[in-house]
């Protein structure tokens, strides 16, 4: 193994959140380290002066250009789009869990897939993995002044897309534990006690599970959505089982339907109400879910 390889090696977990941020997609980012390493085994170590910073660099030009591709690719994907749901990734102690979550969440996955892949990128490699202006625009061929620009425009959507007040870990997943009560229930009143006015779900099944084609706004339309799932369901007999999980680092669920596994649900919180729901149905997203849990 070269050296630049056994670098690669060390930063392979640094290297894999950027890519995994930047396409949304564990199997997507995985083929990008893998194309990624496969270049670097042809570079002499003695051509890069900083190793770090070459493989960021790498990784990051391999991703923009499956970013751009994957943005076509949605402009006719069925339904709302969502991320890769990572399972049990969550390892950190009590004290990060909330940084962690923050970093991974799927609202901000969601916000970062709106931005164009450059913005992304600027954002992504300044503003999380610490990269000096000078570094961004070498990696994106831009002038330092367009990648400011770049990354004050993401940062701008981002922060609007945070919660005011985040809630904390025991108190996310008593949200989700009474919004799982109160879907069972059939109980309207207590459902949207839960949710905020304005709150907003999405389900991805990709065209290959039934799902919502639009995403669905208003604490009314939610409640009533979810509701009307849960009677249909009992109404035919089926059984649920709900396996407590963290997903994307914070608490989630992994939901089998008649012993199958059917889709992941997490929810963002805001100032103590559900402020979205997300819901992964694709079942090309859910090949490592299930390679992780199983029949748990």
């Amino acid at each position: 193994m070269t050296a630049l390889a056994a670098q690669f090696e060390a930063s392979r977990p640094r290297l894999m959140g950027l890519a995994y941020r930047m396409l949304g997609s564990r199997s997507d980012a995985e083929d990008i380290l893998q194309d990624a390493y496969l270049r670097v085994l042809e570079v002499p170590a003695e051509k890069v002066d900083n190793a770090e910073a070459y493989l960021m660099t790498v990784v990051s030009r391999l991703c923009l250009d499956q970013a751009r591709s994957a943005r076509a690719r949605r402009e006719v994907y069925v339904g709302p789009w969502l991320p890769e749901p990572l399972v049990g990734e969550e390892r950190a102690s009590p004290e990060t869990i909330v940084a962690l979550a923050d970093d991974l969440s799927f609202a901000l996955l969601v916000t970062l897939q709106t931005l164009s892949p450059a913005e992304r990128a600027a954002f992504l490699l300044h503003d999380v993995f610490d990269h000096s202006f000078k570094e961004v625009a070498e990696t994106l061929g831009r002038s330092e002044a367009a990648c400011r620009q770049l990354a004050a425009r993401a940062r701008k959507a981002i922060t609007a897309g945070r919660p005011a007040k985040p809630a904390e870990p025991a108190a996310h997943k008593a949200l989700l534990h009474s919004f799982i009560e109160a879907m069972v229930s059939g109980d309207m009143s207590r459902m949207t006690a839960l949710l905020k006015a304005d709150v907003v779900t999405y389900s991805d099944g990709g065209g290959a599970k039934l799902a919502a084609l639009r995403p669905i706004f208003g604490a009314d339309k939610v409640a009533r959505f979810y509701l009307g799932l849960a009677r249909k369901h009992h109404e035919r007999g089926g059984t649920s089982r709900w396996v407590e999980q963290t997903i994307n680092g914070q608490p989630g669920l992994v939901v089998f339907v008649d012993e199958e596994l059917d889709h992941t649900l997490t929810i963002a919180v805001d100032d103590g109400r559900i402020s979205a729901i997300y819901v992964v149905r694709n079942p090309a997203k859910l090949t490592q879910v299930m390679a992780q849990v199983g029949e748990a």
